[in-house]
C-alpha cells in the first residue's frame, strides 16, 4: 500500500495491465481521470476503484490541483522493485527530457514484465521490447 500524489495537469501514461497483481485506489484529496478497458471517468475524494489484473487501464490528474491516492497492490509481487528502478531511470534521463530513453524504458519493461505490461499485441511488443532493450545494455556496458 503506498500513498500517491498526481500533479495537477497531468496527461494520461500509457496504456498497460498488470497480469498478475490487483489494485485498489482510493482518491484522499482532488480527482483523477480513470480509464477501464475504454471507459473513462473521474473519481473524486472518497471514491474507490479496483482494476483487475490483466485489465487494460490509465489513470491521471488533468485538474488543476494535485490529488492524493491510496493506491493498494495485491499481491505486492515486485512492484516495489519496479518503481524503485523506474524512478532511478527517471532521475537519470538526458538533461532536458521529461522520460527516460526508450530502450532504457523497454529494458525496464522486459525486465519487469512479471509487474507491468504495456497493452498491444505481444506478439509484437515482447521482441520489440526485447530488442530495445538489449540497445540499452549494451549502451550502459560499453
Amino acid at each position: 500500500v503506498v500513498e500517491a500524489t498526481y500533479g495537477a495537469g497531468g496527461k494520461p501514461p500509457p496504456k498497460h495491465y498488470h497480469p498478475g497483481q490487483d489494485e485498489h485506489f482510493e482518491v484522499l484529496e482532488g480527482s483523477i481521470r480513470v480509464r477501464v478497458d475504454g471507459d473513462e471517468r473521474e473519481l473524486g475524494g472518497g471514491e474507490t476503484i479496483d482494476i483487475p489484473r490483466n485489465v487494460v487501464h490509465q489513470m491521471w490528474n488533468p485538474g488543476d490541483v494535485p490529488a492524493r491516492v491510496s493506491w493498494e497492490t495485491r499481491p505486492a509481487g515486485r512492484t516495489a522493485e519496479w518503481f524503485r528502478a523506474l524512478d532511478r531511470a527517471v532521475r537519470e534521463r538526458p538533461p532536458g527530457k521529461d522520460v527516460p530513453p526508450l530502450p532504457v524504458l523497454a529494458a525496464l519493461l522486459s525486465e519487469y514484465r512479471d509487474v507491468i505490461r504495456p497493452a498491444g499485441p505481444d506478439v509484437v511488443l515482447r521482441p520489440a521490447l526485447g530488442l530495445l532493450g538489449k540497445i540499452s545494455r549494451t549502451r550502459s556496458d560499453g
